[in-house]
C-alpha cells in the first residue's frame, strides 16, 4: 500500500512539473506573439528550438529585429521576415545544400507573385512597372531548382526587394553564383540576406503601394563543416560599380549595421569566433569568368 502511495505522488509530481513546462513555453509563445504582427513558426531560436526542429533550421533565424514589425512565413525552400511597413522582407534565411544547387524547374518572370500571405496593402507586380528598379530576389530563383513548388514560391514578392539593375544583374548575382559554388563545395551552407534602410532623408518607395527601396543589402554566409567559418557583405543599392573585396564584412559588423544576431543557436564560443572573422581566402575561390557571357 505504501509503495502504491508513494508512486502515484511520483505520478502527480511528473504530472504537474509537465504542466508547468506547457504553460511556461505557451506563456512563451504568446510573449513573442504578442511583439509581432502574427507569428507563423518562432522567433525566439532558443525556447522554441524543439517545437519546430523539423520545420525550421534553427541556426538560420536571426534572434532580434529591435522593433521592426514582422511576420514569420515559412516557405518550402527559405523562411521569411516579413515587414508590413516596407512591404518586403526584413530578411530571409535558408540552407542551401548541394543537392538544392541542382534541378529541373526554371525560372519564369511572368512567375511574380503577391502574396497572400500578408497584409494588404501589399506589393504587386504593377509597382515595378516604369519604377526604373529590378525585382530582386533576396531567396534566389538558381537556388530554388529542386522543387516546383520552391521555384514558385521564391517569385512571392515577400522574397523580393526593389533592386538597382546593375546590382543585381551583376555584383548581387555573382555573390548568388558564389554561394552555390560554396555549397558544392561544402556540403551545404546557411544564408541570411535582406535590405538595409540607413534611415537618412526622406524614404524613398515606388508604386501605388508604396514599396520602400532599400538602401543597401546585406547577406551572411556560414559554414558549418570542418573548420567552422563565415563571411558578411554589404552592397550599396545604386549602379556604381563595387568591387567584391569591398563588399567584404564580419558578421559582426554586418550585424551592427542591421541590428540582428545571426545564427544565435551556434555555441556561443564558435559563434564569437566566426563572427569576429571574414577571411575570403578561407573560402573556396569561385571563377566567376566562366558564368559570365
Amino acid at each position: 500500500m505504501k509503495k502504491t502511495r508513494n508512486l502515484v505522488i511520483v505520478l502527480l509530481s511528473m504530472l504537474v512539473s509537465a504542466a508547468c513546462s506547457v504553460n511556461t513555453a505557451k506563456q512563451q509563445q504568446a510573449e513573442q506573439t504578442e511583439n509581432s504582427d502574427e507569428v507563423v513558426g518562432f522567433y525566439d531560436t532558443k525556447t522554441a528550438q524543439k517545437a519546430t526542429e523539423k520545420a525550421v533550421k534553427m541556426y538560420e533565424i536571426p534572434a532580434k529585429l529591435n522593433g521592426k514589425p514582422e511576420k514569420i512565413l515559412k516557405r518550402e525552400g527559405y523562411t521569411v521576415s516579413y515587414n508590413k511597413t516596407t512591404k518586403q522582407p526584413n530578411w530571409v534565411a535558408w540552407h542551401l545544400t548541394k543537392a538544392h544547387t541542382y534541378g529541373k524547374n526554371q525560372r519564369n518572370e511572368s512567375m511574380f507573385t503577391p502574396d497572400e500571405d500578408v497584409p494588404a496593402p501589399r506589393a504587386v507586380d504593377n509597382d515595378y512597372y516604369n519604377s526604373r528598379y529590378d525585382r530582386g530576389h533576396m531567396c534566389p530563383a538558381g537556388d530554388n531548382k529542386w522543387s516546383s513548388v520552391a521555384m514558385k514560391q521564391s517569385f512571392l514578392f515577400s522574397n523580393v526587394c526593389p533592386q538597382n539593375h546593375g546590382l543585381n544583374k551583376n555584383e548581387w548575382n555573382d555573390l548568388e553564383i558564389m554561394t552555390r559554388e560554396w555549397a558544392r563545395a561544402y556540403g551545404a551552407v546557411d544564408v541570411v540576406c535582406g535590405p538595409i534602410f540607413y534611415g537618412k532623408g526622406e524614404q524613398k518607395t515606388i508604386g501605388r503601394n508604396k514599396v520602400w527601396v532599400p538602401d543597401a543589402f546585406f547577406k551572411v554566409i556560414l559554414c558549418r563543416q570542418g573548420d567552422q567559418k563565415a563571411i558578411g557583405f554589404i552592397m550599396e543599392n545604386n549602379g556604381k560599380k563595387q568591387q567584391l573585396a569591398d563588399c567584404i564584412y564580419t558578421v559582426d559588423e554586418v550585424e551592427k549595421v542591421t541590428g540582428m544576431d545571426f545564427f544565435p543557436a551556434l555555441d556561443d564560443k564558435v559563434e564569437d569566433k566566426v563572427e569576429a572573422e571574414s577571411d575570403y581566402h578561407d573560402w573556396k575561390r569561385v571563377d566567376l569568368n566562366k558564368y559570365r557571357r
